[in-house]
């Protein structure tokens, strides 16, 4: 079906892909495999027309095409799911669905219609006429596989598909891919969930610096073995510390009957929450998508203020009043789900975004008596933020829109660690982040409750919080369970309780799901 001869992608002195030569065939759900920065997706972009090739043959069906344009790359019959979404978010989700479609977005309605029957028969239910800057990242992953599944597509390309997607909907999915897969249909497949990788795929491309290093067939190796294909040597796992027991340790975060009311139709009321975050733990918070986990963020980071002070308490001050840079103040940093846009500007090189995230607490680490900004200490930080966190980049200071999605992630992460906060509050640590940075974030948030500070990890991704958290509450219609410790929790349990089963109910050990 499509077949790559010698692709070749400069950006300057970076060759971010070169002669990457790759087959794939009708019917098969082939891997594109590598560490964070190392080519995937720019050769994808070069599949759909979002950039252009300066060497090299894409042939679609046996013939040579040069493909300008995403118009013309859906026009050849290729469908792509961008990592990082292309919706506009004051249109509503059946809006967004029209514009993809011939005429611009002319009756929507029909395709509205349309989408929600769609997204009904693959089990990633959407509202057309809900509001996308509304929604959750879950729920706009969702408007993006859906969209381009009304497309009739002859080859998919999925960039990190289910890294904000449900275990349940991840299933959903891969019966999706298999269904279409059987119609003769291909699928491209991105992904740094190795497992699903192994259970999914037919075969595998794996790039390294722009190169490919190997194919393989997934399913013969083990999740190790591919991840050491990627790197080029065997990839040291996080290891999670049991902490000891910190009830008596002091309380560095307490909600106490936090509650907000919804701030539009399609947003979730926080509803008397309450939980305690003590020094030398990391409490995970888990959900399904949009049942109030972006509210709770805002209303801890002070994105959005309580009008009882003691609702949020860090580190025994009232702070349910303080806007972010007063609760930074206290000792807080926070890093939210969404990393461009709104962890980072994405038009803004690394160190103007290190500038905008810490003038209010550290302005005179980087203001001069006069006022003006100093460059070159903002650069010193940056640089040692990037070799920390080993964000690898094309050029000394970037745009944040420059870099991949997992490098960008760890950027952020560090620039909040370099603080080294008493507090963090991070929704999904690792989202769309390859097995060696997700180890290196992993072990730094642990790294803060080692040395006596406290984490708050929200995350759609079970395996990470039963591997990185002390203690796991879930939340359900903007209500929270108490937590429960990591060694009395099960997937099992977990899951009731994301499901809506109630968290008081004494006999949660014995139901089966």
């Amino acid at each position: 079906m499509l077949s790559v001869e010698g692709l070749t992608k400069r950006f300057g002195t970076l060759v971010a892909n070169d002669a990457v030569d790759l087959v794939i065939t009708p019917g098969e759900i082939h891997a594109l495999l590598g560490e964070n920065g190392a080519g995937k997706s720019t050769f994808v972009k070069m599949l759909f027309g979002s950039l252009r090739p300066d060497a090299g043959i894409i042939r679609w069906e046996g013939q040579p095409v040069s493909i300008h344009t995403p118009a013309e790359a859906r026009a050849l019959g290729i469908g792509m799911v961008f990592q990082h979404f292309s919706l506009f978010e004051a249109l509503t989700a059946g809006e967004n669905i029209a514009l993809a479609f011939e005429g611009g977005g002319t009756g929507h309605g029909a395709i509205g219609q349309k989408a929600r029957e769609v997204s009904e028969t693959y089990g990633l239910p959407i509202d057309p006429d809900a509001l996308v800057g509304e929604l959750s990242v879950g729920e706009r992953q969702r408007i993006e596989i859906v969209r381009c599944l009304m497309q009739d597509p002859k080859l998919i390309i999925l960039d990190e598909p289910t890294s904000v997607l449900t275990p349940q909907e991840a299933e959903k999915l891969f019966e999706t891919l298999e269904r279409l897969k059987g119609e003769g249909r291909s699928v491209l497949y991105i992904s740094h969930r190795l497992d699903e990788v192994r259970r999914l795929c037919d075969r595998a491309t794996v790039l390294r610096h722009g190169k490919v290093v190997t194919h393989c067939t997934p399913s013969e190796e083990t999740a190790s073995s591919l991840a050491a294909m990627m790197v080029g040597e065997e990839v040291e796992g996080f290891s999670r510390t049991a902490s000891s027991n910190h009830a008596s340790a002091r309380a560095v975060l307490r909600l106490n009957g936090l509650s907000l009311p919804a701030a539009s139709p399609f947003a979730v009321p926080l509803k008397n929450v309450d939980l305690t975050v003590p020094a030398g733990m990391v409490i995970g918070i888990a959900g399904v998508a949009g049942n109030g986990q972006g509210e709770l963020f805002e209303a801890v980071s002070g994105e959005v203020l309580q009008n009882d002070a003691g609702m949020v308490a860090i580190d025994g001050t009232d702070a349910g009043q303080m806007d972010i840079e007063g609760r930074r103040a206290l000792g807080a940093a926070f890093v939210p789900e969404e990393r461009l846009g709104h962890g980072a500007a994405p038009a803004m090189p690394l160190t103007d975004n290190l500038f905008l995230s810490r003038h209010g607490t550290d302005s005179g680490s980087f203001t001069g008596t006069l006022g003006n900004i100093l460059k070159g200490k903002l650069k010193t930080v940056a640089a040692h933020i990037s070799a920390t966190m080993d964000v690898r980049k094309g050029a000394p200071d970037p745009h944040a829109s420059a870099l991949s999605g997992g490098n960008l992630q760890k950027f952020l992460v560090g620039r909040e660690l370099d603080r080294e906060p008493l507090l963090i509050v991070v929704n999904q640590p690792t989202w769309g982040v390859d097995a060696g940075a997700a180890a290196r974030i992993r072990g730094a948030l642990a790294e803060v409750a080692r040395r006596g500070g406290a984490v708050l990890a929200i995350s759609q991704d079970l395996d990470e919080l039963f591997e990185i958290a002390d203690a796991i509450a879930v939340m359900h219609h903007g209500r929270m369970s108490k937590p429960i410790p990591i060694e009395d929790a099960t997937r099992e349990k977990i899951g009731l309780l994301m499901g809506g089963a109630d968290p008081d109910h004494t006999e949660l050990d014995e139901v089966q799901i």
